[in-house]
């Protein structure tokens, strides 16, 4: 009855010595991901296993490079007389700006930073840039495919050369050591996913009267 309460024992600093399966999975993963990416990168310098082909990868690595796009859609824009490709190419111009917005704060995010045998040479860069995770190029280049596969009329060849340059931009992105393998395929399925929130706020003449005012 005259007990009192005992006083709490100091915390003391312990050692996690049986990490959780999901660390354990993850720390695989990652270490994979960085030899794998390490592995591929052949044209990561003239140097490299395929240091030949690095100015070829280099012309692909522009073709998917976000300031092309934005100005080549740009002119196509102005210079449409057709209502109906103007309402294509607008929303091309919206996704492309949509998809430079979302993949600037993912990085800005997640702060990943490049491949260590990356040559920082690429072709008109921001702040962001410095950062690897998601992969833009890879973004853009199936948001595009998505895009052109649906809104344009193309043989059946043209169709299968779409779907390959946007293979070949991700895989591009490794060999050049630009992105680790982990960076290209989230930015596939980010631009993927991206053109389904494109498609749902399409914008047309009745949706967005003043922007096609403008035009």
């Amino acid at each position: 009855s005259g007990s009192s309460a005992a006083a709490p024992l100091p915390e003391e600093d312990c050692m996690k010595l049986n990490p959780s399966f999901l660390g354990i999975a993850l720390s695989s993963l990652l270490a994979i991901d960085l030899w794998a990416s390490k592995r591929l990168g052949v044209c990561a310098g003239e140097g490299s296993a395929w240091g030949s082909a690095r100015p070829l990868m280099k012309v692909i690595e522009v073709s998917g490079h976000g300031i092309p796009w934005l100005l080549g859609t740009f002119y196509g824009l102005c210079q449409s007389d057709s209502s109906a490709t103007r309402e294509v190419l607008l929303n091309l111009l919206f996704a492309l700006l949509l998809d430079l917005v979302l993949v600037a704060v993912v990085k800005g995010l997640v702060k990943r930073r490049r491949p260590t045998h990356n040559k920082m040479d690429m072709f008109v860069t921001i702040s962001v840039d410095k950062y690897s995770f998601p992969s833009g190029h890879a973004t853009r280049a199936a948001l595009v495919c998505r895009f052109v596969l649906h809104h344009l009329v193309l043989a059946v060849p043209l169709r299968v050369l779409v779907v390959l340059w946007a293979l070949i931009v991700g895989v591009s992105r490794v060999m050049l050591g630009r992105h680790n393998v982990t960076d290209v395929l989230f930015g596939l399925l980010l631009g993927y996913a991206l053109y389904s929130v494109v498609e749902y706020c399409w914008l047309s003449p009745l949706s967005a009267p003043s922007l096609f005012a403008l035009w």
